[in-house]
């Protein structure tokens, strides 16, 4: 370790024991060559399917001691983005309706008007998703459109969008990143009805 700065700085020798060190990053591309070089084993997670996630919502319904139904832990699990963090927020809320608006176990029709109230499509999408999606269907014919005037027509930071959104949106097949900008996708227009020109 090096004390100090300039002329006067020194190095001193700590002696560790032996330790592992794990670390977890969705943006290894940010880490240095160096630093990412050094991690013995590289590994990179996929986004969990349905069924995996099905398990997550039911385990996690157990230890929270809610009474959940099967078809309203699999309704849960097929719009929480593929990520169990995700899943577990909207368990919550929808525990929150179902203590209000029924006998506090989840059905799958407590599930959907809560899902639905929350502004959770039936793959996931939530208002700002969809605002970004039509936003560059109506207001740009479909694209392309810029990631800053994107983001001053949704009011939403740009990185926001591309750290948050993008992936996502991406990952579903809604929206194509060229070089000229973002485009939407006959798989959007179909997920709203649209006709894809």
């Amino acid at each position: 370790i090096i004390i100090g700065k300039g002329p006067s700085a020194r190095s001193i020798r700590l002696d560790l024991p032996k330790f592992t060190l794990i670390g977890a990053t969705t943006r290894a591309g940010m880490l240095t060559s160096p630093l990412r070089d050094r991690f013995g084993v590289i590994s990179k997670l996929d986004i969990y399917n349905e069924k995996e996630l099905d398990l997550i919502v039911r385990r996690s319904s157990n230890i929270l001691n809610i009474g959940i139904e099967e078809e309203a832990s699999y309704e849960i699990a097929k719009r929480s983005r593929g990520t169990p963090r995700i899943a577990n927020r909207i368990l919550k809320r929808v525990r929150d309706f179902a203590q209000v608006k029924g006998d506090g176990v989840i059905t799958k029709e407590i599930a959907q008007t809560s899902l639905e109230a929350l502004g959770i499509d039936s793959i996931g999408l939530d208002e700002v998703d969809r605002n970004l999606l039509m936003s560059i269907i109506d207001k740009f014919a479909g694209g392309p459109v810029g990631l800053d005037t994107l983001a001053a027509t949704i009011g939403e930071e740009a990185e926001t969008i591309e750290d948050v959104y993008e992936p996502f949106l991406m990952q579903k097949g809604f929206i194509n990143k060229t070089p000229r900008g973002r485009m939407a996708t006959k798989l959007a227009y179909d997920h709203f009805g649209l006709k894809y020109e």
